[in-house]
C-alpha cells in the first residue's frame, strides 16, 4: 500500500488586515483578495515553492517573502511557518512607506493585548 502525504493548504492568519489595508486603498482590493485566494490554495514547503507559484515574490531571512501587489504599487511581507502551512501578514503599505520599513523585523499586525 502506497502512502500519499496529506497537503496542508496555507492558512491565513490575519485576513482582517488585508481587509483594513483596502478599506483605506481601494484601488489594491480586487488584487489583494486575489492573493488572499491564491495563497490559501497552494502548500508552500519551502521558499522555492513561494517563487515557484509567485514568480515576482522575493523570499528573505526569517521565512518572510515580499509580494508585490498592484503592478509594485504595494509591498506585502509575509512570514511563512512552512512546516504548519500558516502565513502571517507583517506588513502591507505603499513603496514608499516599504522604503522605511526593515523587512526582516517589520511586525505592523502585533496582536493586541
Amino acid at each position: 500500500m502506497v502512502t500519499i502525504p496529506y497537503l496542508y493548504l496555507m492558512n491565513i492568519y490575519n485576513r482582517s488586515s488585508l481587509t483594513a489595508f483596502y478599506k483605506g486603498h481601494p484601488d489594491c482590493k480586487v488584487t489583494l483578495e486575489r492573493w488572499y485566494h491564491d495563497v490559501t490554495s497552494k502548500s508552500w514547503k519551502k521558499p522555492g515553492d513561494v517563487t515557484r507559484d509567485f514568480n515576482t515574490a522575493r523570499t528573505i531571512k526569517n521565512s518572510r517573502a515580499i509580494f508585490g501587489i498592484n503592478h509594485n504599487d504595494y509591498r506585502l511581507i509575509a512570514e511563512i511557518n512552512y512546516q504548519k502551512g500558516w502565513v502571517f501578514i507583517k506588513f502591507i503599505g505603499t513603496h514608499a512607506e516599504y522604503d522605511k520599513v526593515d523587512a526582516e523585523s517589520v511586525n505592523l499586525f502585533k496582536s493586541q493585548k
